[in-house]
């Protein structure tokens, strides 16, 4: 809280000391006239560590591209609950969840990307209040000895929280358009139904050539194993912890964007273009950098993400066999592709929330899972991780022996 209140402090006192820069004649300012500086700060000099309108609107927007959505079509509602029904079956019998049954909710992208913000808001807040803490720079920079620094660093100051608004906005959005379900990211939900986005699915479907009633088969699969995997409550909360410890560990960086502006080369090229790309980096947009305290727990949290994707693929391929047939494999390799195609949002997921999810890493909790089968078998392996403090450490995941022979021992 009073990292909120000290964040929301400077960012209305950048606000005000902008305002004056950009109003006050004879100033150094090179933008004393232009007003749209001084009614920018205004604008902007109370607002909080967080633009959630912001965030809203970019969401909706990337999401949609504007456009107004048509809602789903009742007969695909149908199709997908009878589907969700028979995969149900399958996943209960080789998980052993037995739990009560989810909702399944198809829906629009939009409407989509309007949930997910709102699910991802307390790792926003997190992010947003790490942020807040005073800067660490290791520097000791005289910003009014540079008119044009003071103005750069104060403009990022009274930026950041619209800034950062709209590119977590953004980045669900863009989520949106490509997401089958709410586990395409394995990050445990507060919420007792599933969505999924069988606009996103049928359209994959066509470009791959599957059959629309098995690529749906498939994906109910995958998101009914995740419910059923963070149904496990102290797995959910364990591997919830380890996410939010690393949003949370972010160290702001005030003069960031200051700093690569003015680095710029432009000679050689569009002025444009470069500043395009300087400023699509998250982290600089962000105000962020890599703390000590996430390099410290990465490896914790790449054991525990590959120990769930290990999981949950597992779990899927042996429904997926039992009820498509010869095209699981198939669509399984479409799908997990596509997973570790990196783009700028894959960056900038993997930035933010800490979670790799590269080809590497799909295939250490692949290892994984297959030796915890070979030794113990499917039924056990679901047993294990419903005991307390099952994540594997970083040694775990490449000894699975070792994860094995540590939770027997607890439970004995």
């Amino acid at each position: 809280v009073e990292a909120t209140v000290m964040a929301t402090d400077a960012s209305a006192d950048a606000g005000r000391r902008l305002a004056s820069m950009a109003d006050g004649p004879g100033s150094d300012n090179p933008f004393e006239n232009l007003p749209l500086f001084g009614d920018l700060a205004r604008a902007l000099s109370g607002q909080g560590p967080l633009n959630w309108d912001a965030a809203r609107q970019f969401a909706g927007l990337a999401a949609t591209g504007g456009a107004t959505e048509v809602n789903i079509d009742p007969t695909i509602r149908i199709k997908l609950g009878e589907l969700a029904q028979i995969a149900e079956l399958h996943v209960r019998d080789l998980t052993g969840f037995d739990g009560p049954s989810p909702e399944v909710l198809p829906i629009t992208s939009g409407a989509w990307a309007q949930r997910t913000l709102e699910a991802y808001r307390p790792l926003f807040t997190e992010l947003a209040t790490s942020l807040g803490q005073p800067a660490q720079t290791g520097t000791d920079v005289d910003l009014n000895a540079d008119p044009m620094m003071a103005m750069m660093a104060n403009l990022s100051k009274m930026m950041a929280p619209s800034m950062m608004g709209m590119a977590v906005g953004s980045m669900v959005g863009r989520m949106a358009t490509q997401a089958f379900g709410q586990y395409d990211l394995p990050i445990p939900r507060q919420e007792a139904s599933l969505t999924v986005l069988p606009g996103n699915i049928d359209r994959f479907a066509a470009e791959w050539s599957i059959t629309v009633d098995e690529m749906r088969m498939w994906v109910l699969a995958q998101e009914l194993t995740g419910h059923a995997l963070f149904s496990i409550t102290s797995l959910r909360e364990d591997f919830a912890s380890l996410v939010r410890r690393h949003v949370g560990a972010f160290r702001a960086d005030p003069e960031a964007i200051a700093e690569k502006l003015s680095s710029l080369e432009t000679d050689d090229g569009d002025p444009m273009q470069a500043m395009q790309q300087v400023l699509s980096d998250p982290a600089v947009l962000l105000g962020a950098v890599q703390s000590p305290e996430q390099r410290e727990l990465q490896p914790s949290l790449d054991a525990a993400a590959a120990a769930v994707i290990g999981y949950v693929d597992y779990m899927v391929d042996g429904v997926s066999v039992r009820v498509i047939g010869g095209d699981a494999l198939r669509i399984a390799e479409a799908v997990r592709r596509r997973r570790v195609d990196h783009n700028s949002d894959d960056v900038y997921i993997e930035r933010l929330l800490g979670l790799r999810l590269t080809h590497q890493q799909v295939q250490r909790g692949k290892n994984f899972v297959g030796g915890v089968v070979d030794r113990v078998g499917e039924a056990r392996l679901s047993v294990l991780l419903a005991r307390p403090n099952a994540l594997p450490t970083p040694a775990e995941i490449d000894a699975p022996g070792l994860w094995v022979a540590r939770l027997e021992l607890a439970g004995a």
